[in-house]
């Protein structure tokens, strides 16, 4: 059974930073290409980021490009997002999911996302 768990989500203000990370198991995390998502309230999900298995192809949604780094410790069962400029639209809750195969690595599956982490930026 495939389990997520994401954790690092905060309260931050406008301009800071964030490390979200995700912790995988019930499958072969080292072979699957991963994503994050994120819903803010009252919309429907929105891809972020997404990494190939090995970590050597990343992809990311043109609102997070040169502020969100995705990244990945296999040996860790671990998928990170780091967040950095943050800004109010950014809110959301923050999901990790598989991704697809091949070169659509960095789509979603999106049923099968963790319960998602709260972040919140506010001053």
């Amino acid at each position: 059974e495939v389990q997520l768990v994401e954790s690092g989500g905060a309260l931050v203000q406008p301009g800071g930073s964030l490390k979200l990370s995700c912790l995988a198991s019930g499958f072969a995390f080292g072979l699957s290409p991963m994503t994050w998502v994120r819903q803010a309230p009252g919309k429907g999900p929105e891809w972020v980021s997404g990494i190939n298995s090995d970590g050597t192809r990343t992809n990311y949604a043109d609102s997070a490009k040169g502020r969100f780094t995705i990244s990945r410790d296999n040996d860790k069962n671990t998928l990170y997002l780091q967040l950095n400029n943050l800004k109010t639209e950014d809110t959301a809750t923050y999901h990790c999911a598989l991704g697809n195969s091949g070169d659509e690595y960095y789509k979603p599956l999106y049923f099968t996302r963790g319960q998602g982490t709260q972040v919140t930026v506010s001053s």
